[in-house]
């Protein structure tokens, strides 16, 4: 699938060749071709009563998938990394080529080979849509960085140090520098600066609106309300994750509201397992695998964190204590890892079973 073109591939029951065909991007038109591949494979004496369909996760999302389920196709989302691929060092590569892979890879997934290949679980438009602030709050927060450490390094190199861009009155301040060799700020330096300023105001106010709508939200939504509400809620309530609702939020939507299996899909999901290379008497551990969400994996390596210093007295907390009391920064560093996965598990357990983390404060409800 691609702006330009979507390449079909197909195998249909009485037809001995597997067809193929290029479409334009255009959902009802592939429609069309399943209907006319269903045609024919009734003409040879084989009535077709499932239609399964299977494209690799990229670009276009999951809009697709959920609307062939709601007309009447099975469709699925593959995940790309799941799928193996030749080893050699030079191999062709096209798009016939691709589509033949994929076939092999969601036959065997059909036919119940475990590991053959895995899919994406399709989420609805709403849970997407969940997701949006968080995600816009993140890369606004990296805006905003970026535009300070631009504006410091740009004063850096006239000899200006110690001025911070994030003051109310910063835009004022700027007529009152003086450069290293005592004169005002040049008149390009200058404006540049008034225009950084004026972008880094914008991108604040955009957090604020952010945050202060997502807090309309929850306080309209009743604490005993099920779902995500109750999820977020219930999370900001641990003492250490943090003042606002930022991370509660981030951890409900991007992972503790999915239907997961158990802890070990949790970790997995969240990309905080380790990654072993085993080969005869070979045996080595190459670090964490990173499979997974990396932001929930981000969040929950800080969120350690800082439950280390706001749940002292905690069980999770005493245990790695007890294992980094060598001092070492390379071993609080492996073992920091371990208890962001140990406490993703004790917060997935305390959303959907209650069971609260041994030693764990809760603020007041």
């Amino acid at each position: 699938m691609s702006l330009s073109s979507w390449l079909v591939a197909g195998i249909v029951p009485g037809v001995e060749r597997q067809p193929l065909k290029k479409l334009e991007p255009d959902e009802d038109q592939l429609l069309k071709l399943m209907n006319r591949w269903r045609h024919e494979a009734l003409q040879a004496g084989h009535a077709i009563e499932r239609v399964v369909v299977a494209y690799e996760a990229g670009r276009d999302g999951f809009w697709l998938a959920r609307w062939l389920r709601e007309r009447g196709v099975e469709a699925y989302v593959m995940h790309s990394s799941s799928i193996a691929v030749s080893r050699e060092h030079r191999r062709a590569k096209t798009d016939r080529l691709d589509t033949e892979l994929l076939m092999r890879a969601f036959l065997g997934w059909l036919r119940g080979e475990r590991r053959h290949c895995s899919m994406a679980a399709i989420p609805t438009i709403e849970e997407e849509d969940a997701k949006r602030p968080n995600r816009e709050h993140e890369k606004l927060v990296g805006d905003r960085t970026r535009i300070v450490n631009r504006m410091k390094s740009t004063l850096a190199r006239i000899g200006i140090r110690g001025f911070k861009p994030t003051l109310r009155k910063a835009e004022e301040k700027l007529s009152e520098l003086h450069t290293a060799e005592g004169t005002l700020l040049p008149e390009n330096t200058r404006e540049e600066l008034c225009r950084d300023i004026a972008r880094l105001r914008i991108v604040r106010e955009h957090l604020k609106e952010i945050e202060q709508q997502r807090l309309r939200k929850l306080k309209t939504a009743t604490p005993a309300a099920k779902g995500r509400h109750a999820m977020i809620h219930l999370i900001a309530r641990v003492i250490g994750i943090g003042i606002g609702i930022e991370t509660a939020d981030m951890l409900v939507n991007e992972i503790l509201s999915r239907h997961l299996r158990d802890s070990k899909a949790v970790a997995r999901y969240a990309g905080l397992t380790g990654s072993p290379d085993e080969s005869g008497k070979r045996r080595r551990e190459k670090g964490l695998a990173r499979a997974g969400n990396a932001r929930v994996r981000r969040g929950m390596i800080q969120l350690a964190w800082r439950f280390l210093r706001f749940q002292k007295d905690s069980v999770l907390a005493q245990w790695f204590r007890a294992r980094a009391a060598d001092g070492r920064s390379g071993t609080r560093k492996t073992m920091i890892v371990a208890l962001a996965r140990k406490l993703l598990i004790a917060l997935w357990r305390m959303t959907t079973t209650g069971e609260i983390p041994e030693g764990v404060i809760l603020r007041v409800a």
